[in-house]
């Protein structure tokens, strides 16, 4: 293949077949783990997509819904399906920064401090309710999540790969609560909302849930092969005129009125960065490749944009004054961007 990974230049349809057999091998995991995960998660497709893709993708994930709901246990089955090291951290009020990344401790026999590292050092980390913890313990988790290491007194050492964060939190509770600053939401690739299953996928929770014991998982992957998929990703062909797509999405975002959307100027504070450009293109050759196709297509961007932007587009005071939410913006802007 010719064009570089990441590029928009036109390939032939034998080398998007090629490429799509070497994502089908690659990516065959994929469907053992989401068997493995299905043992136990009735229903929640859409969460457990977005779980995968950030396998394949190294973005972390906010998942937000009421309690009761699946979001823990997702993840921790998906740790258990694969050969990874998990940590859960119960983020609650009183959680110091170094109950998170670790501290420096002093050993008598030798006569030095010594880095007695957190449980940060994991391959998923599960930050349960994060919004709980203050903003001290925010700060402390945005060096690991964006540069994949943590600085302890000043040694600096480096995260497990891979490395994710799967961070859960309530959107009804507020007491004891603190709002996530704009850089730690902004270090998510994707918020998902998390909501209720249908009356017949409770009753199937319901039945498999009859007994305290949950049912066994095993590990179906192991840390190569996420890594290998990694690694073919950026080759899944992103046309030019998908680009552009994904350009004037975010760009909406910031100057709606450029793109026919002017009545939501009063709405929109702040639009998606340039990250929210990297991570929405990045996101919709998740989607292709879970997919088993070696080229995206609008449907692709149009099926993640929600979760990749809803996050980065910060509201008015007047919007919240009339109940207007970044979901309806959203759905102002994927009507009206020109699809190609």
């Amino acid at each position: 293949m010719n064009a570089e990974p990441g590029t928009a230049e036109r390939i032939s349809e034998s080398d998007l077949e090629s490429q799509a057999a070497e994502i089908q091998e690659t990516g065959a995991f994929i469907d053992d783990v989401r068997a493995a995960i299905g043992r136990r998660i009735v229903g929640q497709a859409k969460l457990v997509d977005r779980v995968l893709m950030s396998l394949l993708t190294g973005g972390h994930v906010l998942l937000e819904g009421v309690p009761g709901l699946a979001k823990t246990l997702t993840v921790r089955t998906l740790a258990e399906s694969i050969h990874t090291t998990f940590r859960r951290i119960q983020f609650t009020p009183d959680l110091l920064p170094a109950d998170v990344i670790g501290t420096l401790v002093w050993d008598e026999k030798s006569g030095e401090f010594s880095a007695k590292l957190g449980p940060i050092f994991a391959n998923i980390v599960l930050a349960d309710e994060i919004n709980r913890a203050p903003a001290k313990v925010q700060s402390a988790l945005l060096e690991a999540m964006q540069e994949r290491q943590v600085t302890v007194g000043d040694v600096t050492h480096p995260l497990p790969t891979p490395f994710l964060v799967m961070a859960t939190q309530n959107p009804i509770e507020h007491e004891g609560t603190y709002p996530l600053p704009e850089a730690q939401v902004d270090r998510f690739m994707f918020k998902v909302r998390v909501d209720y299953p249908s009356r017949d996928e409770e009753r199937q929770i319901m039945r498999l849930m009859a007994s305290e014991e949950l049912p066994p998982v095993d590990a179906v992957a192991d840390p190569e092969q996420i890594l290998a998929a990694r690694a073919l990703l950026p080759a899944v062909y992103l046309d030019q005129r998908v680009e552009d797509y994904v350009l004037g999405l975010v760009a909406a975002t910031r100057d709606p009125a450029a793109s026919g959307l002017a009545d939501l100027e009063q709405w929109i504070e702040f639009g998606g960065s340039p990250r929210a450009t990297i991570y929405l293109a990045r996101a919709a050759r998740a989607v292709a490749f879970l997919e088993g196709r070696s080229f995206v297509v609008p449907e692709d961007v149009q099926a993640i944009a929600r979760d990749v932007l809803r996050h980065r587009v910060v509201l008015t005071f007047q919007a919240e004054a009339e109940a207007v939410d970044a979901e309806a913006i959203l759905d102002r802007l994927l009507e009206t961007v020109p699809v190609p």
